[in-house]
């Protein structure tokens, strides 16, 4: 019998058979029946943190504490998306490992981002960046974050006390994080980080 390590079963450093053509470590549905959705949600999510990471390497071009803000508002953003994303690629078909492995692989282009993002905003206006990735953000607030907060209160049953408590959790959750941004830049110019 030949063995043989694949590029799938990088992360796993196991020996994989031949015949089965894939890793143990992401043992579960055949990739062939895992839904669309699951590739679609996997490919969007890579091209959204590539757009992160052009956003965080140009904010360290402009200062350490733009690059910092950025950093900051981007995790508080991604953190909830990325946990939606791993529950959709749980429900498309996917086996916890590969849902683990498929959302890590589509994190990893927000590297690249950064890299680029580095790389064009030292060289050029990094301008053109921030322009970009606020359109995007406010694409996902508007187009995706409140139609979807929406949903969720409606779903619920309409008595006065559910919807005030929806409407309170809500806005502390969004004015939490205006308000972590907006300490940031009023008193950016009196952190010391080294």
């Amino acid at each position: 019998m030949m063995f043989l390590v694949t590029p799938w079963c990088w992360l796993c450093w196991q020996d994989v058979h031949v015949s089965t053509g894939t890793c143990h470590w992401l043992r579960g549905e055949r990739i062939s029946n895992i839904k669309t959705v699951a590739w679609m949600i996997s490919l969007s999510d890579a091209l959204h943190n590539f757009i992160d990471g052009l956003a965080i390497g140009a904010s360290f071009t402009v200062s350490v504490m733009a690059g910092f803000s950025t950093s900051i508002a981007i995790v508080c953003e991604e953190f909830p998306h990325e946990m939606g994303d791993f529950v959709i690629l749980l429900n498309s078909g996917m086996s916890i490992p590969q849902a683990i492995f498929f959302n890590l692989l589509s994190a990893m282009s927000c590297y690249l981002g950064l890299v680029l993002g580095i790389l064009v905003g030292s060289n050029f206006a990094p301008n053109v960046i921030f322009a970009f990735a606020g359109g995007m953000f406010l694409y996902i607030a508007l187009a995706d974050m409140f139609p979807e907060m929406s949903n969720i209160m409606a779903e619920q049953e309409r008595t006065t006390r559910n919807v005030i408590s929806f409407f309170l959790i809500q806005n502390a959750g969004l004015l939490t994080g205006f308000s972590i941004i907006l300490l940031i830049t009023m008193f950016a110019g009196q952190i010391n980080l080294g």
